[in-house]
């Protein structure tokens, strides 16, 4: 469904993104973050969920600054392999990746962003940094209850299991104190249970986590 784009930053740096266009109208735009593996079939996948939704999703493969074309799998070997290019990264210049991607988004109309594991900590961070977007979506984002002091400028509703062993529901806790005004759901369920792929999938919790991440966009976004 999807095809490979090249997006443009402000510092000049060009990289490739994965987009999956609608097949009607687009309803309006969703920016995907990846996991440390890239943007892997599972990304791309999820991407073209969106699409069939009626948006135009736009998957940016913040990796690109470090390391093309990245697209590994969840061995313990490729897990330390993303941790490495994660920590090159850092959040800065993800961010300075994801701006082009809302502004290639936008042409579809309002825009929303979505991120699992360490994209859920970048779409945390960038409905607090980033312009032009209409809500966020975390999911699992490792690095999120570590950033409680940031203040968003749209909407988020962040997903969590309680039996994720990277996220502590003590700071999930401080977080929904921290910030009343957002919406905060735990699930009985691991990290990355919304990644198929993987076996800490959990099919309940990831149908509900994206039944209402779906209606939070049509509020949001359209």
């Amino acid at each position: 469904m999807g095809k490979s784009v090249t997006l443009k930053a402000s510092d000049g740096h060009s990289f490739s993104a994965y987009r999956a266009d609608p097949a009607g109208k687009p309803r309006g735009g969703i920016v995907v973050i990846q996991e440390i593996f890239g943007v892997n079939k599972h990304i791309r996948e999820v991407a073209d969920g969106y699409a069939a939704d009626g948006y135009l999703a736009i998957a940016p493969a913040l990796f690109d600054r470090v390391q093309r074309g990245v697209d590994i799998g969840y061995t313990p070997e490729d897990i330390q392999t993303g941790i490495g290019l994660k920590s090159k990264v850092g959040i800065d210049m993800a961010l300075m990746d994801v701006a082009p991607a809302i502004k290639a988004a936008s042409e579809a109309g309002k825009v929303g962003i979505v991120g699992y594991c360490w994209g859920g900590y970048v779409a945390w961070m960038a409905a607090a940094r980033a312009s032009g977007l209409a809500c966020s979506v975390p999911y699992y984002g490792g690095g999120v209850t570590d950033n409680i002091n940031e203040q968003p400028k749209c909407p988020a509703m962040l997903h969590f299991g309680d039996k994720d062993q990277h996220i502590a529901l003590a700071g999930v806790e401080k977080l929904k104190a921290a910030h009343p005004k957002q919406i905060v759901h735990i699930y009985a369920a691991a990290h990355g249970f919304n990644c198929d792929h993987r076996g800490s999938y959990n099919a309940a919790a990831a149908k509900l986590a994206r039944e209402r991440t779906l209606e939070f966009f049509r509020k949001h976004v359209g």
